[in-house]
Order: structure tokens, then C-alpha cells, then sequence
């Protein structure tokens, strides 16, 4: 996204290329390492410019990356609650697999990208100036960021509003207080008891000392109004015949989120503020690091240094980046503005690392539930082709059975509230708390990577002044960083074999262990037992099909002539009635239905 912006550039060496190069051509590369320090204090607001962008860029990964986390297929779905409970704690939303890339991108990702660069550098130099094109690319690109907008407003408001109501919180006697909006009620349990002891005292959904606090009864209902309107899920139905035939599960949050992304987009298109540019900018970002994934290690790493070579080329052999990346005045880059320097970087530098970096926290989060299965040893039935018995194998056969998922994602509020401050980086209070600290060990390696990938661009801009290509040392930061932690943990052969594309999901199975208890391989479950059992069920199903037929007609024959007339009658007029409906159906739908109707019935 945006990778036709990959740059990073002082707005001071757009004006004053030329005098700034003609001041340090002389010098070699030593010396102007050795002058970095003097100039750095003499441009310290270009210092605080690039810290910004820096912090700006690791914050959009870090974030986009934990809101990309979904059920791994090392665990299994969580367990279905009954209807009505549990409701703020779970995500009713299907698994999704995200838009993965494939090998094939890594070549056609940088063409593509240079084709639109082309054609956007020669459109530029035929217009002269560019304000036609910035008028048009403001108004598509404003069209095309309301999705994300409101993502990142939704998200915003869910991570403010789990701070003011919490599901759980603990108090200074170490009493963990579960709020219960359904109930309207703070419950705790005392000792290693299940039993909910409800405290009469607090009274509000707060958490803290404001939980008792004495409000009158038409507040106090409000406050807890507005806490369950903020945790309860409408469902939105969108059906035009032939087009389109959808489900949406919002909340209060995410509709309140649109309507900021529709006023922030009419206010940048009026103004052009620079300010709500990069805001649209974070939003592109950080939906982009949530929809997209690189699939695999392998497809990742291709992919980057596809783009590597490519942004190494456009940069420093052609005028295409530069030119474009200074002439357009859309949300493609960030750009930060000091008191007399500025800085800016393109989206595709946050985007495609960032991708590759929220594959590595799915990974850890897949490794901390694939540790976590047990090798059950089962008993396979195989026939033995030379007695014709059957033979119990129970040597390296197990099943895997693999742990339950819990979801640990908007949990900021909950651990804020619920944890120590020596415990904050390992909370306990609650199964999704627990879940939610799983080691990140690629992860922060990722991260540790881009940021010292940043900083080494940031140097090599100040001591050269001239554009950097971001991407020339982000992608060898990331991607060494991550493989060399794979290979440093003997873990190179699980990094490999990771996919996201659904083939790694597969329910319980059978496999062959070592003498060590390490997986070989898939056990050969036996034919010869497949069609034992294949021909015992089709047996069954044809005992059971022939019993039906003749019950069937045994009541055929006892039923009387009138009866019969009456049940082609009753036949007669359903399925008219059934014909009637496929014949007429609607052509538009919308509706809205309400978190008590969807407690009613099933959808």
C-alpha cells in the first residue's frame, strides 16, 4: 500500500539539495559520521521530528498487530456459552483467514507498484501542476478511507471505554470484583470457592472507590444503560438480490467511529489539513497491517526483498519516488512539521514491514498453544494381512488434542485495573488476562529490528543528505532479526511449516511420536480399518433405510382413504405456499435488529 512513497525525506533537502551536497561532496564517509553529533545539535528540531515519525511508525505496528490477532490453528475454537452469557467477554465474529499473498506477489507486487509510479511522475510532469490531481486523488482517497476510519475510531473508543468500564478489577484487600452488566451487580468469590458472593455495596459499573459511589437512582441506571449499550452487539442485515447478501455484528462504538471518519474526511477535503492527512494515514496503516498477511515466513520474505531491490532502484537511480512523493499532497505518507525542518515517510515503509511483523505475533501466539497440546496414545485397529486379524498398535500412535482458544484481545482496561504494577507485564486475574501475556519472543525481535532499521536510515539521511529508500534497511532489519531468532531457538522447521491459510487448521488427529515423545509425522489411521468401518455404517444406514421403508409402509397401510385425501391437501397448500415464496423474493434489505432479538433467536 502506498509502497510508491517508500522514502524518508528532510523537507530541508528538497529546497536545498543542491547546496547541502556541494557542502559535504569532499568529505568522506568517516568524516561525516564524525560530524553527524555537531550538526544533530545544531538541527536538534529535525532530531525531534524523526523521533516523532519514529515512535509514530513502532506504535502503528505494534497496535495494528495485536488487533490482527485471532484464533491460531494450534488451538481449538472456545467453547460455546449459553445464550446471553458472557457477552462482553467474547467476540462473536467467525474466524476469519485474512488476504494472504503468494510467491507470485514478489514479483508482481513491484511492477505493479512501478507502473502506477511511472504513470503518476509522467501525469505530473504533463499537468505542470499537480493541483487537479491532488483535488481528485483527496476526494478518492477520502472515499476509500472511510472503512478504515472508522475501524480506528472503533477501536480507539472500545480501548477508552474498556478503562472506564472494566469486567474486572481488584481491590486493595486483593478481592477480584467481576461486574456483571447484565445483572447490574459486583460479584467476588472467597478462597478456592466458585460460589459468587454479590457485594451490596457497590452499586455502580464502576471500578475503584467509585464503585460505591452514592449517585441517585435515575444516574446510577444510566450509568449502567450506557455501559451495556457499549458491550451489547447489533445485527445489521444487507441483502440487494444478485449483488450482495451480508451480516455485520457492530456495536455502539464502531457506528459512533463512521460517523467521526465521515466528519474528520469532510473537514480534511475542506481544509486540507496536514494534520488529519497522516490521521487518514494511521487509519490506512493500521487497517492494512489488520486485513493483510504475508501468509507465510517464506512468502513474507520474498515479498519484502521484492520491494527491497525495487525502492533501492526507484530512489537512487530515477527521479519517479522523489518527484512523486514531494509533488502529490494526499494520505500516501506521513509527514511531520517542525518549526524549520520536516520529515516524511511513506505508508508502504509502515505497511509492509508491519504486515511481516504481525505474522510474527500470530506465530508466537500459534507457538504458545502448540506447546500446550498433549499426545494422547490411542488404540488403532489395523488388519494384519497375513492372519486376516485384526491387531491393536498402541507404540507410537497418539492423538493430539489440542488446548482451547481464549481470546485475548481488549484486555488493556481489564489488566490496568486488575494487575500490580510489578505483574503488569504477566497478568493472572482472568483466563483472557493470562492468554493475553503469552510470550512474544518473535515479536519484539521483529520490533527491535525496525526500530534500529530506523534509526540506521535516520543516520544515513543526515549524513548523506539526500532521500533515503526506508525500505533498503527495514527489510534486512525485520527479516534477519526474525529468522536469526528462528534459528538461534532450533525453531527454523516450525517458522517454516507455518502457514496461515487454513491447511494448518485440522480438527484432533492421529500422529507418530519418537522414542523422545516428538511428532514424526501423520499416523496411517489403516485402510483396511476404514472400509471395516465404512462397510459396518453403510450396513447400518441400509438396515436403518430398510426398517424406515417398512415402517413407511406399514403406516401407509393403516392409514384410511379420508386421511390420505387430507395430507395431499395440507402437502398441496405448503408447497404452494413454499413456491409462492421463491418466486417473489425481495429485491432490497436492511435492517437492524436489536441485541434482545438477537438473544430471541438464533441468526
Amino acid at each position: 500500500m502506498a509502497a510508491n512513497d517508500s522514502i524518508l525525506l528532510a523537507a530541508s533537502e528538497i529546497s536545498a539539495a543542491n547546496l547541502t551536497e556541494s557542502l559535504v561532496a569532499n568529505l568522506t564517509f568517516t568524516e561525516k559520521l564524525a560530524a553527524l553529533p555537531a550538526y544533530m545539535w545544531e538541527n536538534k528540531d529535525l532530531f525531534m521530528v524523526e523521533s516523532r515519525l519514529i515512535f509514530t511508525s513502532l506504535a502503528l505496528i505494534y497496535l495494528g498487530s495485536h488487533a490482527a490477532l485471532r484464533r491460531p490453528p494450534s488451538a481449538n475454537p472456545p467453547k460455546k456459552t449459553k445464550k446471553g452469557q458472557q457477552r462482553r467477554n467474547r467476540d462473536d465474529r467467525d474466524d476469519q483467514y485474512v488476504h494472504g499473498l503468494m510467491l507470485a506477489d514478489a514479483i508482481m507486487l513491484p511492477v505493479i507498484a512501478g507502473i502506477v509510479l511511472v504513470g503518476l511522475y509522467y501525469l505530473i510532469k504533463w499537468l505542470e501542476d499537480p493541483y487537479l490531481l491532488n483535488k481528485i486523488l483527496r476526494v478518492y482517497f477520502s472515499c476509500m478511507s472511510l472503512a478504515s476510519m472508522g475501524k480506528l475510531f472503533a477501536d480507539l473508543l472500545h480501548f477508552l471505554t474498556g478503562f472506564i468500564f472494566p469486567t474486572v478489577w481488584r481491590a486493595k484487600d486483593g478481592k477480584l470484583y467481576h461486574i456483571d452488566f447484565s445483572k447490574r451487580g459486583q460479584w467476588f468469590t472467597e478462597g478456592d470457592s466458585t460460589d459468587q458472593v454479590w457485594d451490596e455495596k457497590k452499586k455502580t459499573p464502576l471500578p475503584g472507590r467509585w464503585s460505591e459511589w452514592e449517585l441517585s437512582g435515575t444516574m446510577n441506571n444510566l450509568l449502567w444503560e450506557v455501559s451495556e449499550l457499549l458491550v451489547e452487539q447489533w445485527i445489521v442485515r444487507l441483502y440487494i438480490h444478485g449483488i450482495i447478501s451480508e451480516k455485520y455484528r457492530v456495536k455502539f462504538n464502531d457506528v459512533l467511529g463512521i460517523v467521526l471518519g465521515i466528519g474528520v474526511n469532510v473537514v480534511y477535503y475542506v481544509t486540507e489539513s496536514t494534520f488529519l492527512s497522516n490521521v487518514m494515514g494511521y487509519a490506512f496503516s493500521y487497517t492494512s497491517i489488520i486485513l493483510m498477511s504475508p501468509t507465510a515466513f517464506a512468502t513474507g520474505t520474498a515479498v519484502l526483498f521484492g520491494l527491497f531491490f525495487y525502492d533501492i532502484y526507484m530512489v537512487f537511480f530515477t527521479p519517479y519516488m522523489v518527484t512523486v512523493a514531494t509533488s502529490l499532497d494526499v494520505p500516501i505518507k506521513l509527514v511531520f512539521e517542525g518549526p524549520t525542518k520536516a520529515s516524511m515517510l511513506g505508508l508502504g515503509d509502515i505497511v509492509l514491514p508491519g504486515i511481516f511483523v504481525g505474522l510474527c505475533l500470530r506465530f508466537d501466539q500459534y507457538m504458545y498453544y502448540y506447546r500446550q497440546r498433549k499426545l494422547v496414545p490411542v488404540e488403532l485397529m489395523a488388519k494384519d494381512e497375513s492372519s486376516g486379524h485384526l491387531v491393536t498398535n498402541t507404540q507410537t500412535q497418539c492423538m493430539v488434542i489440542k488446548p482451547d482458544y481464549v481470546d485475548p484481545r481488549g484486555q488493556w482496561g481489564n489488566r490496568f485495573w486488575s494487575t500490580k504494577l510489578s505483574k503488569i507485564l504477566s497478568p493472572d486475574a482472568t483466563p483472557s488476562l493470562k492468554a493475553s501475556a503469552f510470550p512474544k519472543t518473535y515479536f519484539h525481535a521483529a520490533m527491535v529490528g525496525y526500530f534500529l532499521a530506523m534509526v540506521v536510515t535516520l543516520v544515513m539521511l543526515l549524513v548523506y543528505r539526500h532521500a533515503q529508500p526506508a525500505l533498503l534497511y527495514l527489510v534486512p532489519g525485520v527479516v534477519f532479526a526474525v529468522w536469526i531468532t528462528g534459528m538461534l531457538r532450533g525453531e527454523l522447521r516450525e517458522m517454516w511449516n507455518y502457514t496461515e491459510d487454513g491447511s494448518l487448521d485440522t480438527a484432533d488427529k492421529i500422529v507418530e511420536v519418537d522414542g523422545n515423545g516428538n511428532v514424526i509425522d501423520l499416523a496411517n489411521n489403516g485402510t483396511g480399518d476404514n472400509n471395516v468401518n465404512g462397510k459396518a455404517k453403510e450396513k447400518q444406514a441400509m438396515v436403518a433405510k430398510d426398517g424406515t421403508s417398512s415402517n413407511v409402509s406399514s403406516t401407509k397401510k393403516k392409514t384410511s382413504p379420508l386421511d390420505q385425501v387430507r395430507e395431499k391437501v395440507v402437502k398441496s397448500k405448503h408447497k404452494s405456499k413454499t413456491s409462492e415464496k421463491e418466486r417473489v423474493p425481495p429485491i432490497f434489505l436492511f435492517t437492524i435488529e436489536t441485541p434482545a432479538a438477537d438473544r430471541n433467536f438464533d441468526s
